[in-house]
């Protein structure tokens, strides 16, 4: 594994354990070169996922970029990040159990949220607010509305 640090092409595991709930495994490595220290995770694949933009073209799935995208949605909020990782690789395996290799983005898009929704009300919104291109606050008001998230927030 390459030194994100000094570009070493080689590397020491110096630590091995699940993680995920045993879905992937989480190495701690040391560069011999530089000392530096960084983690990696190995996953299982079963098929190489292409994605479908709404504008016809088309990308290879990207597991981090889905995690950024969450990561805005949940940023500053109360939530482990180990209750994230299990989230996106739930959604991960629900897309390659789909059958298909590939896929149109709202189908990643719903999916997440769905598990956003369930996780936390404030990031699903936050989420749906780009997902769904808001523009005006009206937008959010209709969403809130069809959600039924506005009448427990008028509560509090």
């Amino acid at each position: 594994m390459r030194c994100p640090f000094c570009g070493e092409l080689e590397s020491q595991v110096k630590d091995s354990r699940p993680s995920e709930d045993g879905a992937a495994i989480r190495r701690r490595r040391l560069c011999p070169a530089c000392g530096g220290r960084f983690t990696t995770f190995e996953r299982v694949q079963l098929r190489e996922l292409t994605i479908v933009k709404r504008s016809g073209r088309r990308a290879p799935f990207d597991r981090e970029k889905l995690m950024r995208s969450i990561a805005v949605a949940i940023r500053k909020r109360p939530i482990d990040t180990e209750r994230v990782e299990r989230m996106v690789s739930g959604i991960v395996r629900q897309l390659e159990s789909l059958g298909e290799t590939e896929l149109p983005s709202h189908v990643v898009g719903e999916m997440v949220m769905k598990a956003l929704k369930a996780l936390d009300e404030v990031a699903y919104v936050r989420y749906a607010s780009v997902y769904r291109d808001f523009r005006e606050t009206q937008d959010f008001a209709r969403f809130l509305g069809e959600e039924g998230l506005s009448d427990e927030t008028e509560a509090g």
